[in-house]
């Protein structure tokens, strides 16, 4: 996966944006003010980091070599996902997904029915 295909897939969900708070190559994607993903654009092999709720995040961890700790993160609830072809893009997806869900998800209900999840 290139980072071009990566971008396109994180903005597609309701009211996601892009910011680079830190540097102009870690790229931060966030619905409402809240992140999501982040990614750093010039790593090789690309990886991007996401929330995971904790006990999924030890599975997926011991699953898959690819799936490591957050890194710069919080370990218990973000992992460092590296996209260098071990993983199924499907499962990335997924992963992606779950991510923007579980940050919209601790949000109000009003925002929540704003962005249409619920």
């Amino acid at each position: 996966m290139i980072y071009t295909e990566l971008e396109s897939i994180l903005l597609a969900y309701p009211d996601a944006w892009l910011s680079f708070p830190f540097d102009k190559t870690t790229a931060v994607f966030k619905v409402s003010k809240k992140m999501f993903a982040l990614v750093d654009m010039e790593g090789t092999p690309l990886s991007i980091n996401l929330k995971c709720n904790p006990n999924d995040a030890q599975i997926l961890r011991s699953q898959f070599a690819a799936i490591i700790p957050g890194y710069h993160m919080n370990k218990d609830h973000w992992n460092t996902v590296i996209l260098n072809g071990s993983l199924d893009p499907d499962l990335v997806k997924e992963l992606i997904e779950n991510s923007y869900l579980l940050v919209v998800k601790s949000m109000s209900k009003k925002e929540q029915h704003r962005l249409d999840v619920r």
